[in-house]
């Protein structure tokens, strides 16, 4: 007999408003033990308010959250040392260099000096940054910048890492390598949640929830969708429009 996965992440019908603007209108989805979840959708369509409210950092006007089984907002909560975090921007300090960076977020998060030494060497090691540890961050490449806040992000361990667009402004090359590492981490069985304007990148993702005007119009195995659709699986964009057209009633801009 199977047996259902288990959820690491889970919002029901939660609803989120700043001031007249509505970002989310009832989103309901769950995540599972080891996924890779892409929320898919163009800017203004509720991706960072479903982030922040997974993290902690917003708490619903309406629904339920729950993170690795908890409330991640209550203030007595667990989850944050089972949680990396990288925002879209801001997430690190330029004057800093890549290696004191590193030492600072350890410190935020209590490594011993023995933990701290093993993952920063192991980070350093996938993240291909070791032949840069005294270089500021900001004089970094965007896609080194972005390994780098990932590296910081992934010092203490986390079960869940919360990704928010974090190829945008990162040149193919760098997309690629950072793909290649998220997918190294989930193999070592990490959940990842990772937003995206990039239809190309909704199709690495195991399922992919379209976000559209604050609501989830379409949740699947982009392979799934696209089947659905009538649609080559690698032409994602046309799914995404062809769902943003049928939920509008071709009213969309």
């Amino acid at each position: 007999m199977s047996t259902a996965p288990e959820m690491d992440i889970s919002l029901e019908q939660v609803r989120r408003s700043f001031g007249a603007t509505r970002a989310l209108r009832g989103v309901s989805l769950a995540v599972g033990r080891g996924e890779v979840y892409g929320l898919v959708g163009p800017d203004g369509a509720g991706k960072t308010t479903a982030i922040r409210l997974m993290a902690g950092l917003l708490r619903p006007d309406e629904g339920r959250v729950r993170m690795l089984g908890e409330d991640p907002a209550h203030p007595r909560t667990r989850v944050r040392e089972g949680l990396g975090l990288v925002p879209q921007r801001n997430t690190l300090y330029g004057d800093l260099s890549v290696d004191e960076n590193l030492h600072f977020f350890a410190r935020l998060f209590g490594l011993s000096r023995e933990d701290f030494t093993a993952r920063r060497e192991r980070l350093l090691d996938i993240t291909r940054l070791g032949r840069f540890t005294g270089r500021r961050a900001d004089a970094l490449s965007g896609g080194m910048y972005k390994k780098l806040a990932l590296a910081c992000a992934l010092l203490h361990r986390p079960r869940v890492l919360l990704l928010d667009e974090p190829t945008n402004g990162v040149d193919p090359v760098s997309r690629r390598e950072l793909w290649e590492l998220l997918y190294t981490l989930v193999h070592e069985g990490m959940t990842l949640v990772v937003s995206t304007p990039y239809m190309d990148e909704a199709a690495r993702c195991h399922r992919v929830g379209l976000l559209y005007a604050g609501e989830l119009i379409a949740e699947g195995g982009p392979r799934e969708l696209a089947r659905q659709h009538g649609v080559a699986a690698s032409n994602f964009e046309a799914v995404f429009l062809a769902l943003v057209e049928r939920h509008t009633g071709g009213r969309a801009a």
